[in-house]
């Protein structure tokens, strides 16, 4: 299957460089009409990608005729209406993480897609990555025996005089660096693990001081600024709303525990520790994205050299991973890779973090789970 490809959110931090991989791939896929909001950000999309419309209406992408793949690479409030519409005019989907702003829309778009009978891809890039699949493989051969706590620290630093953009917006932004950089360390350890988190406790906060307002700018725009300001930037400012900080605890199905620090703060740097740590009963292992390392430690004795592991300079992910998965679920009905029920568990994870740290209290994921089937309680969804 050739894909007709229409990008809904075409020119901005994530859009912008899967044009690029979607543009190598020729062979498999040409991008046909793309959305944004600005102007000339959209005309220089267009050149780029040869594309036969270009708009700021989102509909027209949807439906136009030549395009069976729709890319939605816009702010986390706006992906539910385009994704139910994706559904309800047949086109294939590939939605960015996460894939809504609570676990109620993720459960309908999820659901609309299954019973439209559509492929669907969610871009949890981790699993993709060699040091996490070496650490796949070392749980999977039982080295490491039956794993009882789990640490993890993401830290994604922006620029210390970074301007505000949408992900600093509540109103935009699904819970923050909860939701942002939080889907992606759940997925990573729902999959090496193979287990749900059944509860969760989470203090989540603001930390950073009020933004320089440079207006309707996006993120590449926003660090580029950032990482060289004026001596005084003067101008007004604005203070985030969207959580850039969280201290997580949980629980897991198998009865291990879990700890998960979140941030986008420019003041917790990373590279100083592992980023995850795995505990079993027969050993432990740390893995570290930022070196590509693992490291084994047996109990009573220090760690292991850390062992290397090659990295790709460079890949393609359409070619690689995206398209090969939507092509498995039109040819069979399934797929390993990541789609929009990996999209919906994790967003039961992160509605349960941010309602913990509203209310100050431990969340059980049952409690708020929208399917019946799945909830603790055989309630409604709320």
């Amino acid at each position: 299957m050739h894909f007709g490809i229409g990008v809904i959110g075409a020119t901005g931090f994530i859009g912008t460089p899967y044009r690029q991989e979607i543009r190598e791939a020729s062979a498999e896929a040409r991008i046909i009409a793309l959305c944004a909001r600005r102007q000339d950000l959209l005309e220089q999309a267009g050149a780029e990608d040869n594309a036969t419309l270009i708009t700021n209406d989102w509909q027209e992408v949807i439906h136009h005729p030549k395009v069976n793949l729709v890319l939605i690479c816009t702010p986390d409030a706006l992906h539910h209406e385009a994704l139910l519409s994706c559904a309800k005019a047949g086109k294939h989907v590939f939605c960015e993480k996460p894939i809504g702003t609570n676990v109620q829309q993720a459960f309908e778009m999820y659901t609309a897609v299954q019973q439209a009978g559509l492929a669907h891809y969610v871009p949890f890039w981790s699993r993709y990555q060699r040091v996490l699949q070496q650490a796949k493989q070392i749980l999977t051969s039982g080295r490491l025996g039956d794993i009882r706590g789990v640490v993890y620290r993401w830290h994604n630093p922006r620029p210390l005089g970074m301007p505000f953009t949408w992900r600093d917006d509540a109103a935009l932004s699904s819970a923050g660096s909860i939701a942002d950089v939080g889907s992606h360390a759940y997925d990573t350890m729902r999959w090496l693990l193979g287990a749900e988190v059944t509860r969760v406790m989470a203090h989540a906060d603001v930390i950073t001081a009020a933004k320089p307002d440079l207006g309707d700018i996006n993120l590449t725009e926003a660090i580029d600024w950032g990482a060289s300001p004026p001596d005084e930037p003067g101008g007004k400012t604005r203070q985030a709303t969207a959580f850039d900080y969280a201290s997580l605890v949980f629980e897991f199905a198998t009865g291990a525990v879990g700890t998960l620090i979140l941030s986008h703060s420019p003041f917790f740097r990373k590279g100083l520790a592992p980023e995850l740590e795995l505990h079993g009963t027969e050993a432990s292992l740390a893995v570290n994205r930022i070196d590509s390392t693992t490291t084994l430690a047996l109990p009573d004795q220090l760690p292991e050299a850390p062992q290397k592991v090659e990295e790709p300079d460079a890949e393609n992910r359409f070619i690689n991973y995206v398209f090969p998965a939507l092509r498995e679920i039109i040819t069979h009905g399934t797929t390993e890779h990541p789609g929009l029920e990996d999209g919906y568990r994790i967003q039961l994870f992160t509605d349960a973090c941010s309602r913990s740290a509203a209310q100050k209290s431990w969340i059980e994921l049952g409690q708020i789970d929208p399917d019946p089937a799945k909830r603790s309680d055989g309630l409604p969804g709320k």
